[in-house]
């Protein structure tokens, strides 16, 4: 077990990363703020699906998953279609212009880092990579209440990782 002193480093450590969000949120074209780039990176990710599901993966209220729900279907970038099994639900797809839209966004998201981080080994991009994947892993792990800590189940993470993250080009 590491030393409380570094557990207080990574927490201050953690809150300075906002910084480099915010740095990255600069970099979204006008058009396509944060939470508009979060909706078409989770439909890529995860498929179709109802606005319901969007806003448990966004983690945001349904109200704020309608507005950026309603942003980008005005620009043509996801589709709202009727559900079969519940005619008053939609479901929601991502369009091939949301696709494309969705690759710009990661090109500027990987040309930023590639600037700022040009000094960086390959190595130490694949361990920073790895530290976060496994910091978010162990996370998603103990929000369950499954797992006793450091005591990882194969399939803990599998399970609860995909409702414990979102991943957008920032």
């Amino acid at each position: 077990m590491a030393a409380r002193s570094h557990y207080q480093e990574l927490a201050r450590q953690l809150s300075a990363v906002g910084a480099v969000k915010r740095g990255l949120a600069r970099t979204l074209p006008a058009e396509c703020p944060g939470g508009s780039a979060a909706v078409l990176a989770l439909l890529a990710e995860h498929g179709e699906m109802r606005i319901s599901r969007l806003a448990e993966l966004l983690a945001v209220d349904m109200s704020v998953t309608s507005r950026h729900v309603a942003h980008v279907a005005e620009r043509g970038w996801i589709e709202r279609c009727p559900d079969p099994a519940d005619k008053r639900s939609r479901i929601l797809r991502l369009t091939p212009a949301g696709g494309d839209k969705l690759g710009e966004l990661s090109h500027r998201t990987t040309e930023v880092f590639a600037q700022k981080l040009i000094d960086w080994s390959d190595e130490d991009v694949g361990l920073l990579n790895t530290l976060l994947a496994r910091l978010r892993d162990s996370f998603a792990c103990r929000g369950s209440g499954e797992c006793p800590p450091g005591k990882h189940g194969g399939d803990c993470r599998t399970r609860h990782y995909e409702d414990s993250h979102t991943r957008t080009p920032l």
